[in-house]
């Protein structure tokens, strides 16, 4: 049975990505996911080489055909989104960033002279790194149904593990806790939060682990750069204890993160005999057995 690991973290800025790709570094046998569609930088210390390229259609957008068009101003009295202006008298234009693809414009038009498309502003691929098979994605600015694309991606990922006989996927999640955060954790068999001692950082994973608790899945958490404020850190603890969350390491921040990304690497790569190298091999045999 093939084990699926989504890191999660309430929020951006706590470090998700950079340790993902540091348990990345040491997995074995496993598929490597980047399920956070709308803003994915896990192939920036992956490098991956692209082996497949495919389209993925967010939705349908409206087009006016200007030579059918009789100027009627119908669609844009109708359009609740406010998508469709009259930048010059007697042409209408259609705005893709606020079309929701409602094809109401459509329906209602006496000349027949609106359309839709589908909107493929964006790719999804399969990928080879160092570490093995990663399937990533690329949403346009603004575009939607990203918690399908991240179940496409998802599923790819599976398919790829069942082909090579692999036992496990390490999924890099989305920040917060939207539709895109439920469609990576859905099925999953374990759940890593990644905690940022901050006021924001400890709200967002109550929210976060208030969210995972109703899909059952076993959860576990490590608190990011920890030495930063003993307050806060000693905060964070106490609300994962509450929500009996067990802390697999905490991990302080250190400057040789930041150089090593400078690099294109790991902190797994830059540092390998470092304390924050063993704590991470201890913490990936915690999770991964």
């Amino acid at each position: 049975m093939i084990a699926e690991i989504t890191v999660l973290s309430g929020k951006g800025g706590t470090g998700k990505t950079t340790i993902t790709a540091a348990l990345a570094a040491l997995a074995k046998d496993t598929v490597y996911c980047d399920c956070d569609v709308d803003a994915s930088d896990l192939h920036l210390l992956l490098d991956p080489q692209i082996k497949e390229s495919h389209e993925f259609s967010s939705g349908l957008k409206a087009v006016i055909d200007q030579d059918k068009c009789i100027a009627c101003g119908l669609c844009e009295t109708e359009c609740r989104f406010k998508a469709i202006s009259q930048p010059e008298p007697g042409v209408f234009k259609i705005d893709p960033y606020k079309c929701e693809g409602c094809r109401l414009c459509e329906r209602i038009c006496p000349a027949q002279a609106i359309y839709s498309v589908e909107n493929k502003n964006n790719q999804w691929y399969v990928s080879d790194t160092r570490f093995g098979t990663l399937v990533h994605a690329r949403m346009g600015p603004g575009e939607e149904n990203s918690g399908k694309l991240v179940t496409t991606v998802r599923t790819r990922a599976k398919e790829i593990a069942g082909q090579k006989g692999l036992k496990n996927i390490l999924n890099d999640g989305p920040p917060g806790i939207g539709c895109p955060v439920i469609a990576s954790i859905t099925g999953a068999s374990k759940v890593l939060f990644i905690v940022e001692p901050s006021k924001s950082g400890i709200h967002d994973i109550i929210r976060l682990a208030d969210l995972v608790s109703k899909f059952n899945i076993p959860a576990f958490a490590i608190i990011n750069k920890y030495n930063l404020n003993a307050e806060m850190s000693r905060k964070a603890e106490q609300a994962l204890s509450d929500l009996n969350i067990p802390v697999l390491g905490v991990i302080d921040f250190d400057d040789r993160f930041v150089k090593a990304m400078i690099k294109g690497e790991t902190i797994v790569e830059y540092a390998p005999d470092s304390g924050i190298t063993k704590l991470i091999k201890s913490i990936s045999m915690k999770l991964f057995n």
